[in-house]
């Protein structure tokens, strides 16, 4: 969809407008954007600023994110199969039962975010920064942490079958109950788990 900028995205929202697929939005500000359940599939929000958004149950499914700033947003049951967020700013975002599965988050800032129940399986999350994130009874199955600093991350109950966890960092990561039968663990550090 051809949208002139975020002006036009908002003004066509707040007309009852919900689907803005291939919107091309890079570098758009939507600071504090009222979203709920739109539909931005596929579209292009590279180093948009998308601060404290309400984006819950937004769908962003192979949306291009990437350096994106989403800083205190709210995107609970968001739909983000296949979005790419690599490097883009998450921190303290409101993911809780956000549908990542596939999801690109190489490097991304994740710190204090809000993961909880959330399906990241098959996610890329290499040298991502997830200290004290919350993704406890998140699926991890497949998922590539390698890198991935989880210092002080709550990861109880979490599924982590067949995740990768090479040189990530585990230090005071709570991890009571979490299923993590075939991860791999080579070189990770493991201090005070």
């Amino acid at each position: 969809m051809q949208l002139a900028d975020a002006n036009e995205l908002m003004k066509l929202y707040a007309s009852g407008e919900r689907n803005f697929p291939q919107a091309s939005l890079a570098g758009a500000n939507l600071i504090e954007a009222q979203l709920t359940a739109a539909s931005l599939a596929q579209a292009c929000l590279v180093s948009s600023n998308l601060s404290a958004s309400n984006l819950r149950s937004v769908n962003l499914s192979e949306a291009d994110l990437t350096k994106a700033i989403l800083w205190r947003s709210h995107l609970s049951k968001a739909y983000l199969v296949k979005v790419n967020l690599s490097r883009a700013n998450l921190i303290r975002a409101n993911l809780r039962n956000a549908d990542l599965h596939q999801a690109n988050l190489t490097r991304a800032d994740l710190r204090l975010a809000d993961l909880s129940d959330a399906d990241l399986s098959g996610a890329k999350l290499m040298g991502a920064d997830l200290r004290y994130a919350d993704l406890s009874n998140a699926n991890l199955t497949g998922a590539d942490l390698s890198g991935a600093d989880l210092t002080g991350a709550n990861l109880s109950q979490a599924d982590l079958w067949n995740a990768k966890l090479d040189k990530a960092i585990l230090s005071r990561t709570n991890l009571d109950d979490a299923d993590y039968c075939e991860v791999e663990l080579q070189f990770a550090s493991l201090v005070s788990v």
